[in-house]
């Protein structure tokens, strides 16, 4: 190989996935220091506002909606349930499928946190202007249209 046909190098730290990592942990972050129920994760507060939208949902339903892979989805709802937020049943026409849904004190939950939820959402896009928020919502909503083509 001559000097002409090397490769151009790799910097990890401008390749797309390592982007979107750190700005998921920053996102992580903000979702941390301003939720006020410091036992709540964003993958549960996630599953709560899904099942708020959806009504009881089975597993399956769960993992489709959220997008969270099923062995995570699994530990969520039994913290969930610890907490008292879900209660889970089974199916009353088919004993092998779970129904998880909001308990009383879930849909308070939900309902108290939304507003910081909004917060958090402002907070991560930091200091963009309107015009660059609605690009990247754009932009990762175009990026992500992909995987249901394939």
């Amino acid at each position: 190989m001559t000097d002409k046909q090397k490769p151009e190098p790799y910097d990890f730290t401008a390749q797309v996935g390592h982007l979107l990592r750190r700005a998921y942990q920053r996102h992580t972050t903000v979702f941390q220091q301003h939720i006020p129920d410091s036992h709540l994760t964003a993958i549960q507060f996630v599953v709560l506002c899904a099942l708020r939208d959806h009504g009881g949902s089975s597993i399956a339903e769960i993992v489709r909606t959220t997008v969270i892979d099923q062995a995570t989805i699994r530990g969520v709802i039994e913290r969930l349930r610890a907490r008292e937020l879900v209660a889970v049943e089974h199916d009353r026409e088919d004993r092998r499928k779970v129904v998880v849904q909001l308990t009383a004190s879930g849909a308070r939950m939900v309902e108290e946190m939304v507003p910081f939820g909004h917060l958090i959402s402002e907070r991560t896009f930091g200091c963009l202007n309107p015009a660059e928020r609605l690009a990247l919502l754009f932009l990762l909503q175009k990026m992500i249209a992909g995987d249901d083509a394939g």
